[in-house]
């Protein structure tokens, strides 16, 4: 039963990243996407780590982070809008704090977070 859940989670990864379609074909205009975050759990030592995450043209646009906690179902954290916001207004870069909203009665709500700082470099302007 857990290997069949596994799967299905890989498959529905796997699908998800191939909706989200490609940095290049979603934005074209955006030569490089660089994430950096800082994960916190709800805990004695809250710094569960660091991390940075970098996209270029040929990587998927799908900005969805997966929660740490292993006892986390349905969580995360979606950066997708952030970028989008980014690339609207053609701005380099944003911080700020998201929430895991994670299903799990042990965990409660607001078990862990994340710190984010996203930055965009964009293709130079053709004249």
């Amino acid at each position: 039963m857990n290997k069949q859940s596994y799967v299905e989670r890989m498959e529905s990864k796997k699908n998800a990243m191939l909706a989200a379609g490609l940095v290049s074909e979603r934005y074209p205009e955006v030569s490089s996407i660089v994430l950096h975050m800082t994960y916190f759990q709800r805990t004695s030592d809250p710094v569960l780590m660091k991390r940075t995450v970098n996209f270029v043209c040929n990587n998927y646009a799908s900005f969805h982070m997966d929660c740490m906690r292993e006892e986390c179902t349905n969580g995360g954290f979606n950066l997708a809008p952030v970028v989008s916001a980014l690339v609207k207004n053609r701005k380099k870069t944003m911080k700020g704090k998201i929430v895991c909203n994670g299903n799990n009665d042990a965990l409660g709500p607001g078990h862990a977070s994340i710190a984010y700082e996203v930055n965009i470099q964009y293709k130079k302007r053709t004249k």
